[in-house]
């Protein structure tokens, strides 16, 4: 018997997709880079910084605290679950949290 798509679950540790896994985290963290940099554009233009570095600065924060989040969530039990991944993107998304 044939599996139905409702049968089938997403993968709740990073192991039996971790392909999958590994590219939604890149692309997620390309998003934060994009979402984090373009905010700050008017910022950065008003206080006399440079475009491109109020950008990079922006970006890279954002990265570095997801990747961060991510570091942490995995030294505690050697595994990153979906809710964990979730959690760690969550904190550069305002919107999500509200």
């Amino acid at each position: 018997m044939a599996k139905k798509i409702t049968d089938i679950k997403e993968p709740q540790e990073l192991g039996g997709g971790a392909v999958a896994s590994i590219n939604n985290i890149i692309m997620r963290i390309v998003a934060v880079f994009a979402a984090s940099g373009l905010g700050v554009i008017g910022a950065g233009a008003v206080m006399g910084i440079d475009t491109i570095t109020a950008v990079l600065m922006a970006g890279l924060l954002g990265v570095a605290t997801v990747i961060e989040r991510l570091a942490r969530a995995f030294l505690d039990d050697g595994k990153l679950t979906i809710n964990e991944i979730n959690s760690a993107f969550s904190t550069v998304d305002k919107k999500a949290q509200g």
